[in-house]
């Protein structure tokens, strides 16, 4: 298992990890378990909600960040060819995988999952 998800925007690499004091002050903040956030939905959350969670897996591990940061980062990553739903694939998922939301064969699976999806894309 990988110990950090890697957001790379530009020439920077963010680490990301949720923390499990990180999680508590999260799922406070959005009255709602970090799991409802993608549990049972049929679509991405909502952008301001992934962000917010992405800058809670981002302020431990890069000095300073600011949640304006990263939706500073997040603009820069849609210039650079990003989307709202690769970022949901790609970075934001990886946090829930990393920081230990999943067993080891369902992040596995996911991963498998997303092979397939990414082949069919290219």
């Amino acid at each position: 298992m990988k110990q950090f998800a890697i957001w790379k925007v530009g020439e920077e690499e963010y680490k990301l990890k949720l923390a499990t004091s990180t999680i508590g002050e999260l799922e406070d903040k959005l009255r709602r378990g970090l799991m409802d956030v993608i549990a049972g939905a049929n679509t991405i959350p909502p952008l301001s909600i992934m962000l917010t969670i992405t800058h809670g897996a981002m302020k431990k591990w890069n000095a300073g960040i600011r949640r304006s940061d990263v939706d500073d980062i997040f603009d820069m990553y849609i210039k650079e060819g990003g989307s709202q739903l690769e970022f949901f694939t790609k970075v934001f998922m990886e946090i829930y995988k990393v920081s230990g939301f999943f067993t080891k064969a369902a992040t596995e699976e996911m991963d498998a999952q997303q092979e397939k999806v990414q082949e069919l894309l290219e």
